[in-house]
């Protein structure tokens, strides 16, 4: 999973009023927890559009007071009217697995939709568990070989150090079969099968000529 730098400093004191006036001065209050003690800082609300404006998953280095907390975020809450960052949880890493969501992107032209398909996206994220370090920003999934008709399933998805904790059997993409281009798909399939059976009838004739001659003889 790669990594983004934010500054930020320990809050001198907690409560709604001073988190108010906080945002009022543009900084958004946070908690690091997840390590040997939780830790209120204050970030820059600018900070937060490299991180949270994204469908990627980054780790997330917190320089506060010159002490570097390497976490990953858990939870954003946003003004209901304004829909401003009011207040950020960060998960710290210790050494241990975490759990979060993954953007899917597909990569290539689906067969099926050179064919005349349609693509259907059913699922752009997955909640995932894994290490931080072992972890991807995003699943990259190629789509070239999808056939009309065909699916890609959560439990298709491989991903070393990555455990998916999404039922195996939902369907993340697949192809919606037309009428239209089902035929044109199913006549491509055909005459490639005709050529192999014609392929093997020749080679059938040629094999069984010599033995009908002989037995002639």
């Amino acid at each position: 999973m790669e990594s983004i730098s934010i500054t930020g400093s320990k809050r001198k004191s907690l409560g709604k009023a001073d988190a108010k006036a906080l945002r009022n001065e543009g900084l958004v209050p946070c908690i690091i927890y997840g390590g040997k003690e939780e830790v209120h800082v204050q970030i820059d609300e600018r900070a937060f559009n490299q991180l949270i404006f994204t469908p990627n998953q980054y780790i997330a280095n917190i320089d506060v007071d010159g002490q570097t907390y390497a976490t990953i975020l858990k939870d954003v809450q946003y003004h209901p009217l304004t829909d401003r960052i009011v207040h950020v949880d960060f998960q710290e890493l210790v050494g241990r697995p975490v759990k979060t969501t993954l953007p899917i992107h597909t990569k290539g032209q689906a067969r099926g939709v050179l064919a005349g398909g349609r693509l259907r996206v059913v699922r752009r994220d997955v909640r995932v568990q894994g290490l931080p370090e072992e972890m991807p920003s995003l699943i990259e999934l190629d789509i070239t070989n999808l056939r009309i008709g065909k699916a890609i399933k959560i439990g298709d998805l491989k991903v070393p150090g990555v455990e998916f904790l999404a039922d195996p059997n939902q369907i993340v993409v697949a192809v919606r079969m037309k009428r239209g281009a089902l035929v044109e798909d199913e006549e491509e399939e055909t005459e490639e099968g005709a050529e192999g059976a014609e392929g093997a009838e020749a080679t059938a004739e040629g094999g069984d000529a010599p033995a009908a001659e002989a037995a002639a003889e």
